[in-house]
């Protein structure tokens, strides 16, 4: 089988989306499928090499990855064709592909007019305002080959999405409902870390890659509001990304320097017991297919706060319940506000948090995703 996704686990900007294919991909190869994954190149990583019993082959960049996996592809159709009418073997790359999953975030690899193999088509989320961060034009483009072309050229292939609201986003742009199976995230085995009480102040954390969509300078923008009624307030930032030095930057210009922190890349051990200290978990994502680390929060009993309109974190959250969503930017520092003032109903919500995140596993996200290939 081969797993089609423009970055791999260890890729600088990997996030959630990886750690979701990794997680399947590791189940596939438990149940004995052999797992080839393609995906772009970057600096330090061999152009091929197994990990975890799964084959790694890593070509091209952001946008190149996409033209080497069309060639890597039809180049092992052509030699299949020519093997079957020479009654011998051809060798390829690739080697054989019985099935593929791609992994479509935004960009379509049209693994579907490409590979003459089943082809299972999954989706985080659909970008439509994503795309704005690429430019007007580059947007329009994107959005063009997302909406129209992929749907037009997938047509038939079975979906699976991460959340219900991915799956009526498909619907809407013209997938057929009964092809689209859900396949929420998991949870992971929860390492050890060694969490004492929560931070005596009132503490806020993200746990996020740092690029513009996901809109970490909303929760470093709270902070001046909830300052004023929670003055020891604070705000720690986990994950890496491109965007990082202009995050650093607003935090400087509003004078917060003394109140955010940025951790940068952090180990499971590091990440979990910030989590677990911390009073509120922010994600102020413009668009998430499920929202990872809302679980995550949620396994340390961490409540949430998230944006109502950000697609599948209304799942992830159960509002009122596990967390609470909010309406815009002003509404987000009320409702961040009001976890911290109230502690037994921020503890109520972060212990139901915890009971609904043993209900998300890779098994389960594994077995509908190999149903879905079988079946295609």
């Amino acid at each position: 089988m081969v797993v089609l996704n423009w970055r791999d686990p260890w890729h600088p900007e990997g996030g959630g989306s990886e750690l979701y294919v990794h997680q399947v991909a590791r189940q596939m190869r438990d149940a004995g499928r052999q797992v080839t994954w393609v995906t772009a190149a970057y600096p330090g990583a061999p152009a091929d090499e197994v990990v975890d019993g799964i084959r790694f082959i890593r070509r091209g960049g952001h946008i190149t990855v996409y033209l080497w996996t069309a060639w890597l592809l039809l180049g092992q159709r052509l030699g299949s064709r020519i093997a079957a009418l020479l009654g011998g073997r051809v060798h390829h790359v690739l080697g054989p592909v019985d099935a593929v999953l791609e992994v479509q975030n935004g960009m379509p690899f049209l693994a579907s007019r490409l590979s003459g193999a089943p082809v299972v088509v999954l989706v985080h989320h659909v970008h439509r305002e994503q795309w704005t961060v690429v430019g007007p034009v580059l947007a329009k483009v994107g959005w063009f080959l997302e909406s129209r072309v992929a749907v037009r050229a997938n047509r038939g292939c079975r979906y699976l999405a991460v959340s219900d609201v991915t799956r009526r986003e498909l619907v809407e742009l013209g997938v057929r409902a009964a092809d689209i199976e859900l396949a929420y995230n998991g949870l992971p085995p929860v390492p050890l870390y060694e969490s004492g009480d929560r931070y005596d102040e009132p503490s806020l954390v993200v746990l996020s890659r740092l690029v513009p969509h996901k809109q970490i300078e909303h929760a470093i923008r709270a902070l001046p509001a909830l300052a004023e009624e929670f003055p020891d307030v604070t705000l720690r930032v986990l994950g890496d990304g491109w965007w990082g030095d202009d995050l650093r930057r607003i935090t400087t210009e509003l004078g917060l320097d003394d109140r955010v922190e940025f951790f940068g890349f952090v180990d499971e051990a590091t990440k979990f017991n910030e989590l677990a200290r911390a009073w509120v978990h922010v994600l102020p994502s413009v668009k998430e297919g499920w929202g990872l680390s809302i679980v995550e929060a949620g396994r340390t009993g961490t409540p949430s706060v998230a944006y109502a309109s950000a697609g599948g974190v209304a799942e992830a959250i159960l509002d009122g319940v596990t967390g609470l969503l909010a309406g815009d930017e002003p509404d987000l520092t009320v409702r961040i506000g009001q976890l911290l003032r109230d502690p037994l109903l921020r503890d109520d919500m972060g212990n139901k948090a915890f009971v609904r995140s043993g209900e998300f596993t890779w098994e389960a996200a594994a077995d509908t995703a190999m149903r879905a290939l079988d079946a295609s």
